[in-house]
Formats: C-alpha cells, sequence, structure tokens
C-alpha cells in the first residue's frame, strides 16, 4: 500500500513538472464574416521534445446544431513567411449557442518561437446535412494578420 502511495505521488509530481515545463502562447485568431463558429482565446502549449498543441475554445454562434466543424493552423516564421498549414476536425457535435474545448497537435514540423501560429475555423456542418453547410478561405486572412518582415 505504501508502494501504491509512492508511485502515485511520483506520477503526479511527473505531471506537474511536465505542465510547469510548458512555454505557452498566445495563437492569432482570425475569421471569416459569416462564421457559424468564433474561436475564442487560443493557447499553443509547447512541451520540449513533443509537438506543440493549440488548445482552443470553440462557440456556435446559430441556432442550429452542427454535426462538426473544421480548424485550420497556419504556421508562420519569425520573417513572417508560410511554413505550413494544417486542417483538423473541431468538434464533433456543437450544440446550438454552446462553447466546447478542443486542441489541435500540429504536426508539421518543429514552430519557431519567433513565428506566428493562425487558427481559425473554416468549415462547418448542420446536424442532418450531408456536406459541409459552410466553408471559408482563411489562408489571405492568415496572411494579413502576420505580415511579412523585411530583412
Amino acid at each position: 500500500m505504501i508502494l501504491r502511495g509512492t508511485i502515485s505521488l511520483l506520477v503526479a509530481a511527473m505531471a506537474s513538472v511536465m505542465v510547469a515545463a510548458a512555454a505557452e502562447q498566445a495563437a492569432v485568431v482570425v475569421e471569416a464574416p459569416d462564421s457559424p463558429v468564433k474561436i475564442g482565446k487560443a493557447t499553443v502549449l509547447t512541451v520540449a521534445g513533443d509537438p506543440p498543441v493549440v488548445l482552443y475554445s470553440a462557440t456556435n454562434q446559430t441556432s442550429d446544431d452542427l454535426e462538426q466543424f473544421t480548424v485550420e493552423v497556419f504556421i508562420f516564421d519569425a520573417k513572417g513567411f508560410l511554413k505550413t498549414q494544417q486542417i483538423a476536425p473541431g468538434r464533433r457535435t456543437l450544440e446550438a449557442k454552446t462553447t466546447k474545448y478542443s486542441t489541435i497537435i500540429l504536426d508539421g514540423g518543429p514552430v519557431d518561437p519567433a513565428g506566428s501560429i493562425v487558427i481559425g475555423v473554416n468549415g462547418a456542418q448542420k446536424v442532418g446535412s450531408p456536406d459541409m453547410s459552410w466553408s471559408a478561405a482563411l489562408r489571405p486572412t492568415a496572411e494579413k494578420a502576420v505580415p511579412q518582415k523585411k530583412p
């Protein structure tokens, strides 16, 4: 019994060290004018040796339940040049006027800490709809949000 308690304390201590060692960086949030889902605060969490994770809140701004929505993340280097972009599903079933939290793992390679990460909703599907009910092209908006720096 003492050994089990000691192991539990050791695991808890290691988890708290990992969380304490995580670096946080705010992500830039972009939005299409008619987006049915609004991303609130988005934070990039980075732990040495692991891929960065973006934690974000998503609010359904409509009166309709959404079957799913997708987010697009753009990763820029320190000079403002787009290095990679990634699209992934957000949450399944985002009820009308509710907020849920979700994450996206950035697996497109290392992220420059001096660079910028931009996130936005690029698609949504209403419950019962066979296809995406709404979609948007976010790249131009993301590029405007992170201007290129002259050498």
